[in-house]
């Protein structure tokens, strides 16, 4: 735990008590502060008051003696609209904040020169996150890892100057962390996504680019218009990352090479035969954790290595199982379209699982890829809207249920060459409460049908 000294003997609201909330109210009162906690959910109430976490209705709270209210990244704070109690927050002057802030604090009183890494982008951001943690941890490095992948960043162990923390950070953290000021802020690429929390395009861009506005040195995406342009506005130090080309000092991945660019250009490191890089998504996310590496001292050989004991993520392109020529592929974290396109760009023979709570735009943009896919399995509330998007341009099957898709898919498989894939290109919530739950009875499925031999990763 980073116990948060920065509000000692001061009373701090705080709303939102699943996991990221807990860890942060009882930092809170490790650190002295006094703590009035809230949530919509009388039972997360209930097991606050079981952890010894200070409880009150903030509706009934006199916010004049309040010194910030500290909000879960998960409730709205601009849109649709305020939630009450950011409204009342706003109404009494009270700062808002979130975990990630009072650990950008924490981190300024006692170890201000600690390396911090923080990494976000639409896609990509855990891969990259978990990738840098896994190339710093083979080379020998203290590192922490948390944030929006794993574990809350105040149940991390306290910034250190031997220690490196890699915090993966949404939009909805960096939204709340007006001190964000990392070692390295990496940003991977911005396309359009929670434009129900953020209102507009323009809006969800300024946020992302805070991550990377106050870094001591930026690695930015050079892939896409909108990290393009916050590129060109950056002031101070930039590494790019990209696909096609790069302004020194930048990596390339060219193919399965990533190359550096500067006045000294070598060859950093081959993803060929990488299965847990697969994939020009994978490239440009190890691109970016290559640059950092490099960044932070480690040598050519330190991040080869490391990238070929890479186990990958689970839910991202994770293989779980194969029979005969068929594999199957949990990639239940593609939870929009452009997540589901890298998947799609990376396999051919596709048995395609997909649906869910359809994003706006639904699958319109993966049509180039619709050559690919041998059959699709439509599951969720998503299967009609699904269906009238591949109607005549490829065969579906109503699946309704994933229980159903896999047995379906598994069926037509055979054990011929094929990928059964799960990339539902949707959001989990009218099926399972997230997309881990889901991937995970994607796995335990695959691994109970006949014949199969489970392939251990980043499960």
């Amino acid at each position: 735990m980073i116990p948060v000294t920065t509000f000692k003997d001061r009373t701090v609201a705080l709303f939102g008590l699943g996991g990221s909330g807990v860890a942060t109210a009882l930092a809170l009162q490790a650190g002295g502060a006094r703590v009035l906690a809230w949530d919509d959910n009388a039972d997360r109430v209930k097991e606050a008051v079981e952890h010894g976490i200070g409880t009150g209705d903030l509706r009934e709270i006199d916010w004049t003696g309040i010194a910030a209210l500290v909000l879960s990244p998960g409730v709205p704070l601009t849109h649709p609209e305020p939630h009450w109690a950011a409204r009342l927050a706003q109404g009494a002057g009270v700062e808002i904040i979130g975990d990630i802030e009072l650990f950008c604090r924490e981190r300024a009183r006692i170890a201000p020169d600690s390396p911090f890494v923080a990494i976000t982008g639409t896609n990509g951001k855990s891969t990259t996150t978990a990738l840098v943690t896994h190339l710093l941890r083979e080379a020998g490095w203290d590192v922490q890892m948390g944030g929006n992948i794993g574990t809350a960043i105040l149940s991390l162990e306290p910034p250190a100057p031997s220690r490196v923390h890699v915090i993966e950070c949404s939009s909805f953290q960096v939204d709340l962390a007006p001190s964000l000021a990392p070692s390295i802020g990496v940003l991977l690429n911005v396309s359009p996504d929670h434009l129900d929390r953020h209102g507009t395009m323009e809006n969800y861009v300024a946020i992302k680019e805070r991550l990377i506005a106050r870094a001591a040195l930026a690695v930015i995406g050079a892939d896409d218009e909108h990290s393009r342009d916050i590129a060109r506005r950056r002031a101070g130090p930039v590494v790019q990352v990209s696909l096609e080309a790069v302004t020194p000092p930048g990596m390339l991945a060219r193919g399965t090479l990533l190359e550096w660019f500067d006045s000294d250009r070598r060859i950093t490191a081959d993803l060929d035969r990488i299965g847990s890089l697969r994939g020009r998504h994978n490239a440009q996310n190890a691109a970016a954790a290559a640059a950092v590496a490099l960044a932070l001292g480690l040598s050519d050989e330190a991040i080869q290595s490391g990238m070929r004991s890479f186990p990958g993520l689970p839910h991202r392109m994770e293989e779980v199982g194969r029979r005969g020529a068929t594999l199957f592929i949990n990639d239940s974290k593609a939870t929009n379209a452009d997540s589901t396109e890298k998947a799609l760009a990376s396999f051919d023979h596709i048995l395609w699982i997909l649906g869910g709570k359809a994003k706006e735009g639904g699958i319109t943009s993966l049509r180039p890829y619709f050559d690919k896919i041998r059959q699709a399995y439509l599951i969720g509330a998503a299967t009609e809207e699904f269906a009238a998007t591949l109607e005549g341009s490829v065969p579906f099957t109503r699946a309704g249920t994933l229980d159903r898709a896999v047995e379906l898919a598994s069926r037509d498989a055979g054990s011929g060459e094929a990928v059964v894939l799960l990339s539902p290109a949707c959001a989990s919530y009218d099926q399972f409460p997230n997309f881990e739950v889901r991937g995970n009875r994607f796995r335990d499925l695959v691994r109970a049908l006949p014949g199969i031999d489970a392939i251990q990763g980043g499960s």
